[in-house]
């Protein structure tokens, strides 16, 4: 099976705008990067993890490439930033990375993305209510790992982490802004599919 038949099968947004192949398949992979490394930068600095626009880019990307292409996104991401780009948060990046608090939640990206372009491949971001669910259900996977992760250096550190500490320090402080990105993230793509369909493309 080709790339484009893959892609085609179950088309998502970035097949409505361009032809797959090879080429493109890696430009959109890049591209993906190039968004979630931008708005890493659009934060509000907090320790031990700081609240970033992350995982909005994460949830666009996903539901835009599809599954395959956005984890391969995101992993791309991941992997750029061990080896020294300074595309993480504030600027960083580097192997020493994984020994940063918040770096499990920079692994849940990867299973997010697949998760949100997983459920766009069946059409879940087409109509508002499937989306709203689709984004609600891949805003949830930074955490399924994040937190776990979190839990684990902050013992390494010496600090409190038992799950009322982790909760405080991990899941409290980004609701608010995580409920936004999700309907944000829950709108555009309904709206998206709606100015294609009357450009006719």
């Amino acid at each position: 099976m080709t790339n484009a038949t893959a892609s085609t099968n179950r088309p998502v947004l970035a097949d409505r705008l361009v032809t797959s192949s090879r080429a493109t398949d890696a430009a959109l992979v890049l591209g993906g990067v190039a968004v979630v490394s931008v708005l890493a930068q659009v934060q509000v600095p907090l320790w031990p993890v700081p609240v970033t626009g992350q995982t909005l880019g994460v949830m666009l990307v996903g539901a835009s490439l599809g599954a395959r292409r956005g984890a391969l996104s995101l992993l791309t991401y991941m992997l750029l930033g061990l080896a020294g780009l300074p595309i993480f948060a504030e600027f960083s990046g580097g192997p020493l990375s994984v020994l940063k608090p918040s770096f499990g939640f920079v692994i849940g990206f990867v299973f997010a993305a697949a998760l949100i372009g997983w459920l766009s491949e069946r059409d879940w971001d087409k109509r508002w209510l499937l989306s709203a669910a689709a984004f609600f259900a891949a805003s949830l996977v930074p955490f399924v790992v994040g937190l776990p992760y979190l839990a684990v250096v902050l013992g390494q550190l010496g600090f409190a982490n038992d799950p009322q500490s982790v909760l405080a320090a991990g899941l409290y402080p980004f609701i608010v802004g995580g409920v936004a990105k999700w309907l944000i993230a829950a709108a555009a793509l309904p709206l998206a599919w709606r100015g294609l369909d009357r450009l006719g493309r």
